[in-house]
Order: C-alpha cells, then structure tokens, then sequence
C-alpha cells in the first residue's frame, strides 16, 4: 500500500476518533451506502466506548442514528429504482430469493439482518426494502431497533472490558487501520465485481446476423 494512500486514510480514521458521536453518524452514513465499509462501525463504537466507558450509551445511540440514517438513504434509492435495480445489481435467483422472503417477513428480515456482524451483506436487505415498497414507518423502526441491539451491545462490551480494548488498540493501532483498509477493499470489490456481473447479465444481446443476404 502506497504510503499516501495509507497516511490519508489514517488522518481521516484518526479524525473520525476525535469526533466521537459525531463521527459515529458520518461513518454510519458511509457504512450503510452501496459500498459498505466492513466492520469499521463495530470497531469504531467498541473504541470509543472503551475510551469513555461511562458514555457507552451515547456511542451505542450515535452509532445507531448513524446507521439508520445511511440504511434510509440506501432503502429510498431501491424505492426509487424498484426491483429492476435490484436485479441489475444481484443475481435474478438471489433476487428473487430476497423479493419473496421479503414479502413473506419484511420486518423480521431487516431486525435480524440489521443485528448480524459482517460478512452479512445488509445492503441487498436495504435495497429490496425499498424495491418492494415496504412501508417507511416499519422500515425505520426495524432497522432502528436491529442496530440498537447490535451497537448496544458493541458498546456495552467496550464498556465492560475497556482496560484490555484500549491497551489492544494503543498497541496495534496502526495495524487495526491496517485491516479496517483491507476489509474496505474487499467490499469495494465485491460490490464492484456484483455490479459487473449484473451489466453482462443484464446487458441486451445483439441480434445474429445472418451471413446469406438476398440477392
């Protein structure tokens, strides 16, 4: 890794740290969008709930406003799109897959969905939400109560262990950015490689030609 690339993403990591709640919402916001950024909310919410044990609840809260609110930008753009972009983005039988549980537990998919630690992938979730029209009210509400139980109990382990977590993350600091970029990656490709393969999926076919011609 190119030590600019690495000493940016270090700059923005360390900023992200000092904002705290804040930064919680930003990263959240990000974390949730088409590309997400794997694991970097759970780390961010178990470090500084660590940090500041008696604030745990107020991370937890952050971390949670941060993902719904990212979650609901995700879920307006498959409502605005529907089920054709969620089928130029995925497979048509994993699609489909999603369309009918959907339809079937819509709110028990996104609660569960919102509380599993990645890999998980959350945004087809998201997206099919919103493809399949799925109320707003219920939608938030899912996804607000599956992230709570999720960052709360992220923080409540940060707060609980938090001399053996600070003492991890002063002595591999750079090491844990180190991985945060990597799985970053592999979620950016992952979801470009998805997007590919759904443009030659979804791509029309040029009609044969055929080589006799009238004379």
């Amino acid at each position: 890794m190119q030590p600019f690339v690495f000493s940016t993403v270090l700059l923005v990591w360390t900023w992200l740290v000092r904002l705290g709640g804040p930064g919680l919402v930003l990263l959240g916001v990000a974390d949730n969008s088409i590309i997400p950024l794997t694991g970097s909310m759970d780390i961010l919410t178990l470090w500084l709930a660590a940090a500041h044990r008696h604030l745990w609840p107020y991370y937890a809260g952050m971390a949670t406003i941060g993902a719904v609110a990212g979650g609901y930008v995700t879920y307006a753009l498959g409502r605005k799109g529907g089920k054709q972009a969620i089928e130029r983005k995925l497979k048509k039988q994993r699609a489909d897959k999603i369309f009918d549980h959907f339809e079937r537990v819509g709110f028990r998919t996104v609660t569960v969905s919102a509380i599993l630690p990645p890999p998980f992938p959350m945004v087809p979730v998201l997206l099919a939400a919103g493809a399949l029209q799925y109320p707003k009210r219920k939608f938030v509400g899912a996804l607000a109560f599956g992230r709570g139980v999720r960052y709360f109990l992220i923080a409540g382990i940060g707060s609980l262990y938090a001399r053996p977590i600070t003492a991890f993350f002063h002595r591999y600091y750079k090491d844990a950015v180190l991985i945060l970029i990597g799985l970053a990656v592999l979620g950016g490709i992952f979801a470009l490689r998805e997007y590919l393969r759904s443009r030659r999926n979804n791509s029309p076919r040029q009609p044969a030609i055929s080589s006799s011609r009238a004379a």
